[in-house]
């Protein structure tokens, strides 16, 4: 669905991160960045359902599965307006951001990656996540060392220097529960977006995830 001209454009972008360059060449936006983007999350849909049936692939143009092209710059010393990047999360059904439990695609020049779980959660719900994993430490190393994600995935994110308030600091899983992010990283190369079949590997290596993300929903009180 991607080409490597995909990869020129956001490369040109990055080069020319400017209003004028980007409207002239916005049809090309449109043919190699967006159109593919829309067709691999409509084909998400399918896999998704087998193994995330409460995550949602979302092949609108605005507000769906893509994430915007524009920078947020309001509080970034970065002004340029546009990503470099191409961004793609399978959001749970509930979810209003970026912040939810969700499964996510990273397209760029610098770096491709799968990635899942939860990224800067929101206070109740990161105290809900380390909760769960005080409560539940087997559990959750059963989960975080299962053979099949841990194959291809690695933790990744912030963590607190100190253990949080109400957490023993001598809690058999503490520096889990320090994490802000709980968050897993697999590596995807640029041969594998342009000449792999990326649908049928992105559906393999999300799959191999179910454990952390259904110990993640249910630490949230939601639906896996």
């Amino acid at each position: 669905m991607f080409t490597k001209a995909a990869f020129k454009f956001l490369n040109e972008l990055g080069a020319n991160n400017n209003r004028a360059w980007f409207e002239e060449n916005k049809p090309r936006y449109e043919s190699l960045v967006r159109e593919p983007a829309l067709d691999f999350i409509e084909a998400m849909a399918t896999p998704l359902k087998k193994f995330a049936p409460h995550f949602r692939a979302d092949a609108r143009k605005v507000g769906g599965s893509l994430m915007r092209v524009y920078r947020d710059t309001r509080f970034a010393n970065d002004k340029t307006p546009y990503k470099t990047n191409i961004g793609i999360q399978f959001r749970h059904a509930l979810g209003k951001d970026v912040h939810a439990p969700g499964f996510y695609v990273h397209i760029a020049n610098d770096g491709c990656f799968f990635a899942v779980g939860c990224w800067h959660p929101e206070a109740d719900v990161l105290w809900k996540i380390r909760q769960k994993i005080a409560e539940k430490p087997e559990k959750w190393f059963a989960v975080r060392d299962d053979k099949k994600y841990i194959k291809h995935w690695l933790p990744d994110g912030d963590s607190l220097k100190r253990p949080p308030r109400g957490f023993a600091v001598d809690h058999v899983a503490i520096e889990d529960i320090k994490r802000k992010d709980f968050v897993g990283l697999a590596p995807l190369s640029k041969a594998e977006v342009v000449e792999g079949d990326l649908v049928r590997l992105a559906g393999a290596r999300f799959s191999e995830t179910v454990p952390l993300m259904r110990f993640l929903c249910e630490a949230i009180g939601i639906q896996y």
